[in-house]
């Protein structure tokens, strides 16, 4: 089809198109610099509308964008998003997605793994693991929906490895010193109260409004999340499907949140109860850390401290899991070496059951 010059002296292009439902569509584009510019967006145009793998990587990244956003939580795909505009359009943007080659690949990986983050540092493998996975996932897209013959990141092989963070934790006796530093400020003291006490996520602690809570059963409903995102305050669903879930809180809690209540003057049942932010919480909790001593550990690592003291209170890994929000209880089962007293009391029975003596009595 033809290009057209504008009054302006720029280029534009008049396409005509059949769409998914077998209709007849048309599209103009407007302001092309130059002849082969309108003809060569016209070309891409085309080849994306009838999915011919033959057009260039980033055609298909606006096509993956189509696909995958709709099923995903805004915060999932604007990190999906920044790898793909900063990692992978830079080098395979122009390239044709069925002309990209494992060799691209390998050629690719080996750039990213000289280059260094802001800090000055190498990329760490966690995040190499992450970019490849993603560059991987677009290929599998394409594969699997459009066509394409083979995926070139997976013959190229993964770069990069996840590394699992070692679980911290806080013992009670550490959290109740931390918690009475905290007291000078109501709102910080019950944020840490209900973090630690229910082993929420911080995003659900700071979604909390009054209508979640049920003081007559003494239950928080956890029914959704908090994130800023590009400035904004966002409320989405909660990380996962099993994250909806309704907690019993001690009494005790009960008594204390009910408490906080009274101090509003005025409180919708949609507004916000904890109206801070993460950074917020975190500067709360190096503030405390420092007034006590007491060994500092990321916020999330609050919710291992619940999972970890219920543990030791015996109870199930199913029990747990559901209360925590668990998706499996494998992944509760990951927390069971927090207490490592458990192999020496292991080992003390052990040797009573040997010798019918106390640990440690001379015989």
């Amino acid at each position: 089809m033809p290009v057209y010059r504008d009054k302006n002296g720029t280029w534009y292009v008049m396409c005509r198109y059949t769409d998914w439902r077998g209709e007849r569509k048309q599209k103009c584009k407007r302001g092309l610099r130059t002849k082969r510019d309108a003809q060569a967006w016209e070309r891409e145009f085309l080849m994306q509308k009838q999915a011919d793998v033959n057009m260039t990587f980033a055609s298909f990244a606006q096509l993956y964008e189509r696909d995958v956003k709709p099923k995903l939580k805004l915060n999932t795909w604007l990190s999906k998003e920044s790898v793909i505009q900063k990692k992978l359009l830079p080098y395979f943007g122009q390239r044709r997605l069925s002309e990209i080659t494992a060799k691209d690949v390998l050629a690719w990986q080996n750039e990213m793994r000289s280059h260094t983050a802001p800090s000055g540092k190498l990329y760490s493998p966690t995040y190499l693991k992450s970019i490849h996975n993603q560059l991987s996932a677009i290929f599998n897209h394409a594969v699997r929906y459009y066509g394409l013959q083979a995926n070139p990141a997976s013959k190229a092989g993964a770069m990069g490895e996840k590394e699992r963070q070692e679980m911290q934790f806080w013992t009670k006796e550490e959290y109740l010193r931390f918690a009475d530093a905290m007291m000078d400020k109501p709102l910080s003291y019950y944020a840490f109260e209900m973090l630690f006490w229910c082993g929420i996520r911080e995003g659900e602690l700071l979604a909390l409004t009054p209508s979640d809570f049920d003081f007559k059963a003494g239950t928080v409903s956890i029914t959704k999340s908090y994130q800023r995102l590009k400035g904004q305050d966002v409320i989405t669903c909660p990380k996962t499907r099993k994250s909806n879930r309704v907690i019993s809180m001690p009494k005790f809690l009960c008594d204390e949140m009910q408490d906080y209540f009274k101090m509003f003057y005025s409180a919708g049942v949609a507004d916000r109860i904890f109206p801070v932010s993460k950074h917020y919480l975190k500067h709360e909790m190096e503030r405390g850390c420092k007034a006590t001593g007491i060994k500092r550990i990321r916020i999330h690592d609050l919710r291992h401290s619940h999972v970890s003291l219920l543990i030791d209170m015996g109870f199930t890994a199913l029990s747990i899991a559901e209360r925590v929000g668990h998706e499996s209880i494998d992944i509760t089962y990951r927390y069971a070496h927090l207490f490592p007293t458990r192999q020496t009391e292991m080992a003390d029975r052990l040797d009573m059951e040997r010798t019918g003596k106390g640990a440690g009595n001379v015989p």
